[in-house]
């Protein structure tokens, strides 16, 4: 067991470019410049979800950090309010030789368990079928709900099967940032999942247009959110090939201009609210879990070097945006890919690993509101 040397990985905005020394580059490593953790609320980080390999276990992660321990998979935090404040850390990956391959540093901050206190906020959540579980809103509601917390409305549409009362939001399964631009369905039908983008509406010339005022308008009563949050990316990129690196590339491209699009509507009509992008969540570590969704189409290790690209852009495109009150939510870094999914899913978590991600989101929530002007 490590002492002053202990390991560490966490909630992030936004992600440092690569940095490894040596020839091997393959691990790619990718840190945050800036972690955030609240008192109370365990955070972990599992190495296997910051490097691109098959097989973690045969290297060696290794972080200089003052809190936090070291356990075989991550390293895990349980702040405390005596924790609260900044606590720099590197990060180290060696080979079996001992050598060290990769680098990396950054800063965790420990954010007050009362930040907000007193406030009022808004929250608007958009993704895709991890969002329509509703799950992870339901964490974020969770904690919002501790003492020590602004009071707190979730806008969209209500979500009130298993769910803590006022929870809501955007999320529906399989869908694309190009979706949420463009979709429209002249009959919607619930019962048969036929549904319009909530943001597009038919416009005068009787055709269908992205139209964010109307849709604050018509469905939160002309309200609009502090904070909106997005969870978008896997159906956009899932069948990329991940063999060709530069057909990987164009998929991502596509993707983000369908991103800025929606980012410059929401941006346009709420234009004091903090937009928080929800890395992409790495897949389920078993092979199992792609097995018994995609009966050998899809394969766990086409979508994690197809993710962990995903992730390398989205650090690239969408990284160092504050002045644009545009940030990254590391929603990718405290999900266990074992014990925070079944056995039979390759993408979807299970109970565990939605709460950690709702627990990200949250920690993100608190530092905006803690540094928020």
């Amino acid at each position: 067991m490590l002492t002053a040397m202990k390991r560490f990985l966490l909630l992030a905005l936004p992600f440092l470019a690569l940095q490894v020394f040596g020839a091997d580059d393959a691990l790619r490593l990718t840190l945050p410049t800036v972690c955030y953790a609240v008192p109370g609320v365990p955070m972990s980080s599992y190495y296997d979800n910051i490097v691109l390999t098959q097989t973690p276990e045969n290297y060696r992660f290794t972080v200089n950090c003052s809190v936090g321990k070291s356990e075989a998979r991550r390293w895990t935090l349980t702040p405390t309010d005596k924790d609260v404040g900044a606590h720099p850390l590197t990060v180290s990956v060696a080979d079996a030789t001992g050598k060290t391959i990769a680098q990396k540093s950054t800063m965790l901050r420990i954010v007050p368990a009362d930040a907000g206190a007193g406030k009022t906020i808004r929250l608007l959540i958009i993704g895709d079928s991890l969002t329509a579980a509703t799950a992870y809103p339901t964490e974020i509601a969770r904690l919002l709900s501790l003492p020590g917390n602004p009071a707190w409305k979730m806008l969209g549409a209500p979500r009130p099967t298993a769910a803590i009362k006022g929870v809501a939001h955007e999320g529906y399964g399989g869908w694309t940032w190009a979706r949420f631009v463009n979709h429209y369905e002249p009959k919607p039908d619930k019962t048969k999942r036929k549904f319009s983008s909530p943001f597009v509406f038919l416009g005068a010339d009787g055709k269908p247009s992205l139209d964010m005022p109307r849709y604050f308008k018509q469905t939160c009563a002309g309200e609009l959110p502090h904070f909106i949050t997005i969870m978008l990316g896997i159906n956009d990129c899932f069948r990329a090939p991940p063999d060709d690196p530069k057909g990987t590339d164009d998929v991502i491209d596509k993707m983000f201009k369908e991103a800025e699009t929606l980012l410059a509507a929401l941006r346009a009509a709420a234009p004091k609210a903090d937009i928080g992008i929800c890395v992409t969540t790495p897949p389920n570590a078993r092979e199992s879990g792609f097995e018994a969704n995609y009966k050998g189409k899809y394969h766990r290790w086409g979508w994690k070097r197809i993710q962990h690209r995903l992730v390398e852009r989205q650090l690239e495109h969408l990284g160092n945006r504050e002045k644009e009150r545009i940030f990254l939510i590391p929603t990718q870094l405290n999900l266990d890919p074992v014990d925070g999914y079944p056995v039979n899913n390759g993408v979807h978590p299970n109970t565990t690993g939605y709460n950690q991600i709702g627990d990200t989101i949250y920690a993100w929530l608190k530092w905006r509101l803690d540094t928020r002007k």
